[in-house]
């Protein structure tokens, strides 16, 4: 219980009104103070804390430590007694600070007022880039986007004020590249309520995605745990060239490791061909570490971030990462649980999908593999920018590529859309002329915001269930996720391969090898892109879309009407009663992958994101049934009719039936959204049972007070069917590290019992116990007070 008597402090001491700060440094330091960001002057980076952890544990250990291992274990609370094992204790940190996009920062929002709390203990901000659908153009999208979520911004930007959260208004960008250009920076430790916030691992940080109740803890105050990761190498050789880019590096990579090769562990870059990438190449493999189910991934401090800082406008900090380098790169002699090594040199252009990110091809042979396998070759749409590549150097080499094929006479023969990451990016390319290139071509600039990579398309060209191909220099590539069309084949790549790929119009073509034909009837073959990695004069910040929160914000009022249909107040969820689960019916036994786009819908749901009741009406209609091989059909057991999964939950809460979701290998893969494990807790649901699960999900899970268990052997999968009841025994006794036991009960009344694991740890308990990890905090809140 020692653990809950430093968080009942925590808590004491920031309900009497003492924020706490973890950022200043000591005031003997001789070195000079450096702020974390332009836009916090008061908050300052803490390399002497950094350092004096690192070496506390260095110590205990007595071996060379990773970089990984040093920003992470830099953070811990308590160093000295921390007990640390790579893939099996848990850790408790302090990270510096929080990020949150505006479809999850509602509902992270909305569970920090449930809290209580009066202000956030740690620099935050919310970025408002999820809700900006792509329809006709950046300008006009965004004024509708203002309109139509007018509430949702004026909830965010309220809120922000009252409890003293930065707030970057619709327009601004996406949060990653707003986070590269003004938060990250090398040995920052940094949470985000999005699944690719290790973006900032290419400017040396550990930037990690998660739910947002975990933001809460982060926000609250209070110690934040996470099961130490372990670390995979990836040795990097040789020099990229040609039409090889930063994005082949993880194409490959994902190709090797799988969409769960990196579960639990930290992907760190290491080797003499780290040198070759630019600042914003390294975020774009980082970025995409999210689609191996990597904790996070991280490249050593070098002379590209350096670089990337002073054209940002933050030589200072680059000048202080100069003087603690030492802590910014890995020890030399340091031992990974696992290493891959790719040789730049020798790495070719790849494509990736479809249906999944980690089915990689060489671009050389993907006509041959679509032709043999029946995919569309025909490209109707190439799509490029997102947070993963929409830097200054991806547009200035798509750019290059379009100049060549405009000298020729020619124009995109698919549809093509370009996503400027940040407003910066956005007037940036627009003075060096790379925008209008792009639109010469026949490309459509769209609004500083996510757009179709997340689903927010209003896509016109084809009608739902039409078989397509479209290219993306996105990061996933699921199925239905960019329009919500399930016969779409998506394929990822890089933002030059899809502008050619969108020259040519088919998969068919090879831009290493093949010939187009310009207006002239003669033949020319695309030269290998090059272009600035950062601009020559300074970036154009464009126009001013940053809200600062007030010194005092106590009396700034939130407003959320009780009849709103996109937002609403949260009530706490019911405490356990301390009896086991039993007879509970399998609301769906799913059959196959399930990411989080299975369990909550993205596209024309997110405007439900703040508002749980509505949204459960998404519940797991895109998981496949096994019963019937249907998505959004299952069997009510109460009244042996079909109908759709969320109507059935409903039926069983109503009826006060407790049910179970049997899953498969993964479960809960994709994005960091909470409301996959929101909303089964809301309609009833108690227990999660899978083969094994993406490490964001599981933890959303534990942290709404349900219980995710895993097969201890996973052919007992086979065991359970539909139409039977299980119950889960042994919770009297729940323990870390102690199996439980399920009891299956078949119609015909014979029953079998089959052993589940779980991965909770004391504390995580307490949350089922509690309901909630909320409700746990509100318990010590009261305790403390």
């Amino acid at each position: 219980m020692a653990p809950y008597c430093l968080l009942a402090a925590s808590l004491r001491h920031a309900l009497n009104g003492g924020i706490r700060r973890y950022h200043v440094a000591p005031v003997l330091s001789q070195r000079a103070k450096v702020a974390m960001s332009h836009f916090e002057p008061n908050e300052y980076i803490n390399y002497e804390k950094l350092e004096k952890n690192i070496n506390i544990v260095r110590k205990r250990l007595d071996r060379p430590l990773t970089l990984s291992e040093k920003i992470v274990y830099g953070h811990l609370d308590d160093p000295a007694k921390q007990e640390i094992e790579r893939g099996k204790t848990y850790l408790r940190l302090r990270p510096d600070r929080v990020a949150m996009q505006d479809a999850t920062a509602q509902m992270a929002m909305l569970q920090f007022i449930s809290s209580g709390l009066p202000k956030v203990a740690v620099p935050s901000t919310i970025h408002c880039d999820h809700l900006i659908e792509a329809q006709s153009g950046g300008e006009k999208d965004l004024r509708r986007a203002k309109d139509i979520n007018q509430e949702v911004y004026n909830f965010l930007a309220t809120a922000g004020a009252k409890y003293g959260v930065g707030f970057w208004k619709p327009g601004s960008g996406i949060i990653h590249q707003i986070i590269l250009e003004n938060y990250s920076y090398p040995g920052v430790m940094l949470i985000g309520t999005d699944s690719h916030t290790p973006n900032g691992g290419g400017l040396g940080g550990i930037c990690i995605g998660v739910g947002g109740a975990d933001a809460v803890d982060v926000m609250a105050g209070i110690p934040w745990e996470l099961k130490c990761p372990k670390v995979i190498g990836v040795k990097l050789t040789g020099k990229l060239s040609g039409w090889s880019s930063p994005k082949d590096v993880i194409l490959k990579v994902a190709g090797i490791l799988t969409v769960k090769g990196g579960t639990g562990a930290i992907i760190e870059y290491h080797g003499p061909g780290v040198d070759s990438i630019s600042c914003t190449g390294m975020a774009t493999i980082c970025n995409m570490g999210a689609e191996i189910g990597a904790t996070t991934s991280i490249f050593p401090y070098n002379e590209r971030m350096k670089k990337y800082l002073g054209k940002t406008g933050r030589a200072d900090i680059a000048a202080l990462a100069d003087e603690f380098k030492q802590h910014l790169v890995p020890d030399s002699g340091c031992q990974y649980d696992q290493v891959i090594e790719i040789n730049l040199s020798e790495l070719k252009p790849h494509i990736n999908g479809p249906f999944t990110p980690d089915l990689a091809h060489p671009v050389s042979d993907i006509g041959a593999v679509a032709e043999k396998e029946g995919w569309p070759v025909d490209i109707r749409v190439g799509l490029i920018g997102s947070c993963t590549n929409s830097s200054y150097e991806d547009m200035g080499r798509s750019a290059a590529v379009a100049k060549q094929a405009l000298a020729h006479g020619l124009k995109c023969k698919s549809k093509f859309t370009i996503t400027p990451g940040s407003e910066q990016i956005r007037a940036t390319i627009e003075r060096d002329g790379y925008a209008q290139i792009l639109r010469d071509v026949g490309g459509l600039v769209l609004a500083n915001a996510c757009g179709p990579c997340i689903g927010q398309w209003d896509r016109k060209d084809i009608k739902k269930g039409e078989k397509n191909t479209i290219v993306t220099s996105y990061n996933r590539n699921f199925t239905g996720r960019n329009d919500a069309n399930p016969e779409t084949h998506a394929f990822v790549t890089s933002p030059e391969i899809v502008t050619a790929l969108s020259i040519a119009g088919t998969l068919k073509f090879n831009p290493e090898t093949d010939y187009l034909t310009g207006t002239d009837g003669k033949k020319f073959k695309l030269e290998a892109p090059d272009a600035d990695e950062l601009p020559k004069l300074e970036f154009d910040p464009g126009q001013d879309t940053y809200q600062y929160p007030p010194k005092d914000g106590s009396g700034q009022h939130v407003d959320v009407s009780p009849t709103s249909q996109r937002l609403q107040l949260l009530e706490p969820f019911d405490k356990w009663d301390g009896k086991d689960l039993e007879d509970m019916l399998i609301l769906i036994k799913v059959k196959g992958k399930c990411t989080t786009d299975h369990i909550s819908a993205a596209g024309p749901w997110l405007k439900f994101r703040g508002h749980l009741d509505n949204i459960s009406n998404n519940l797991l209609i895109g998981a496949i049934n096994i019963e019937n091989g249907k998505a959004n059909s299952v069997r009510n057991a109460l009244t042996q009719e079909f109908g759709p999964v969320p109507d059935t939950a409903r039926y069983y809460k109503k009826m006060g039936v407790k049910w179970a979701v049997i899953g498969d290998e993964n479960y809960g893969e994709g994005s960091s959204r909470e409301h996959a494990a929101l909303e089964p807790r809301h309609l009833g649901g108690r227990v999660i049972i899978t083969k094994s699960f993406a490490r964001i999900h599981e933890t959303n899970l534990k942290k709404q007070g349900l219980l995710p268990l895993t097969f201890a052997d996973p052919a007992d999968y086979n065991k359970i069917h539909p139409v039977d009841k299980l119950s889960i025994v042994g919770l009297a006794d729940f323990a870390p590290g102690k199996p439980l036991k399920c009891i299956i009960k078949h119609p015909n009344g014979s029953q079998e019992t089959i052993m589940l694991n779980h991965t909770f740890n004391e504390s995580q308990i307490e949350w089922f116990q509690a309901g909630s990890a909320l409700n746990r905090m509100k318990e010590l809140q009261q305790k403390s007070s």
